[in-house]
């Protein structure tokens, strides 16, 4: 079994280093840019008016959906932020230095407009099944909204991303999420893998079963919750390392255009690998570009597609320009990124160190314990709504019942394998969702512009 993993691993590297990588490097950002500048930085003027939304100012209790503004976001948040906040932004910072922390503030600014772009059709392109439910994402604006362009090869690629998406939530919502779990536990407080998979496990199944509404429940009490107390700690590390915060940001922008090779490698090495773990990390952060997102906002109360795209927008913000920032920050600040330790363990080191000089540096792994326990059971969760309308899409409602088994199989697997080997499979499978999602937006772009002129040109704008 352990030359199998190894092998295996070897293969998604592979994939990873020198094919997967590239393809994002090549079309995410630049997706982003294209966008941005198509629409004049629609994300950043509308900012106030998606917090307007957001809010509930302009919703009404007949609006068709399954929830509201709010805890569409709250679950669409709650899939974002977890491991990729604390264990994500460590693993950029040890394999591409302080400097990918930048590479990661780009994505996350572009992606505001990337996830715009993808909720806004995801919500347009909806449909209501039998049961009063919603079901929307990617594969319906894949094969309804471009089968005028694309024929019968619409639905082809609709059904490449919904196979996609089920093992995305397998990787990215699933193993990633429990391996971080059991890793934590297991260092703070010596609890076997094997047990804490089989808990959390058992937790996960008992509340996905009940389907969007209950997971909706839970997520907008434990992401505003988690997020407060996350931010609370973070902060007073930050104060009581203040002398250490201007440093640190000047670190992450000369260390992001650092040409030096690294060790040896060749020169522009050190760049490459800078910029690729800062994207990277940046699109397991915040999923913009990915497609997954959509899949929750096009359930939100709301009869206009780009009143929720708006809201959309907010995610980036909040999960990777304020979260992982904190994270960083910390992890920069108080050098734990140069000592020997890897995810979960730099983070804990960082806290470790940022509260010893107020004698509270045996609270970290606490916080870092309750904190990434809560970021990363909230995202398992939320995942599996989105490989059941991926699994719904490609089998129909028989479907589902099984996929949650397996899910919950797949969560078990991530508590026990090797950090690497999770991490790897992850970047590997987030490549086959993205890249037919953008591909997919950009030629949906005259859609998008028509959604645009229609909202800002009526009167419900301001309704």
């Amino acid at each position: 079994m352990t030359n199998f993993l190894e092998g295996l691993h070897t293969v998604i590297s592979w994939y990873n280093n020198y094919v997967g990588g590239y393809l994002i490097l090549i079309l995410l950002v630049p997706t982003g840019i294209y966008f941005a500048f198509k629409f004049r930085f629609l994300h950043v003027r509308m900012f106030w008016h998606s917090f307007a939304i957001l809010s509930g100012k302009y919703s009404k209790k007949d609006d068709s959906g399954d929830v509201n503004h709010f805890k569409a976001l709250t679950t669409a948040l709650s899939a974002t932020v977890g491991t990729g906040n604390i264990v994500g932004v460590a693993l950029a910072i040890y394999w591409g230095g302080p400097g990918a922390i930048f590479w990661m503030w780009v994505t996350g600014f572009f992606g505001m407009m990337l996830k715009m772009v993808e909720c806004t059709l995801g919500l347009k392109y909806r449909k209501f099944n039998a049961d009063g439910t919603v079901s929307g994402g990617p594969m319906y604006y894949m094969e309804y909204g471009l089968k005028d362009k694309l024929g019968k090869h619409a639905k082809t690629l609709a059904i490449i991303f919904a196979g996609a998406a089920v093992l995305c939530s397998m990787g990215t919502g699933n193993m990633a999420q429990s391996n971080s779990m059991t890793d934590i536990l297991n260092s703070s407080y010596s609890i076997p893998n094997w047990i804490s998979g089989l808990v959390i496990t058992s937790l996960v199944l008992l509340i996905v079963v009940g389907g969007l509404r209950r997971i909706a429940e839970v997520t907008s009490r434990l992401v505003p919750f988690m997020a407060v107390i996350y931010f609370a700690a973070t902060v007073l590390v930050i104060l009581v390392n203040i002398e250490n915060l201007i440093p640190a940001f000047k670190m992450i922008f000369a260390d992001a255009f650092d040409f030096r090779s690294a060790t040896g490698g060749f020169v522009g090495s050190t760049f490459i690998m800078t910029l690729t773990m800062g994207v990277r990390r940046g699109l397991f952060s915040n999923e913009a570009g990915q497609g997954s997102a959509a899949m929750a906002h096009a359930a939100a109360k709301t009869p206009y597609p780009m009143r929720e795209g708006l809201v959309a927008s907010l995610e980036p913000f909040i999960d990777t320009l304020f979260i992982c920032t904190l994270t960083a920050i910390t992890i920069i600040m108080t050098g734990a990124w140069q000592a020997d330790a890897q995810g979960v363990s730099m983070t804990v080191l960082a806290f470790e160190t940022g509260l010893s000089g107020i004698n509270l540096g045996y609270l970290a792994p606490h916080i870092i314990a309750m904190g990434l326990l809560l970021f990363a059971f909230s995202t398992i969760i939320s995942w599996s709504y989105y490989g059941t309308r991926a699994a719904q899409y490609l089998f129909g409602d028989k479907a589902i019942k099984p996929y949650y088994y397996v899910y919950g199989l797949f969560v078990f697997f991530g508590a026990v394998w090797g950090i690497d080997l999770v991490w790897s499979f992850v970047d590997m499978v987030i490549t086959f969702m993205t890249i037919p999602n953008l591909i997919a937006i950009l030629l949906l772009t005259p859609v998008m512009k028509k959604e645009i002129d229609n909202y800002f040109g009526m009167k419900h704008y301001k309704s």
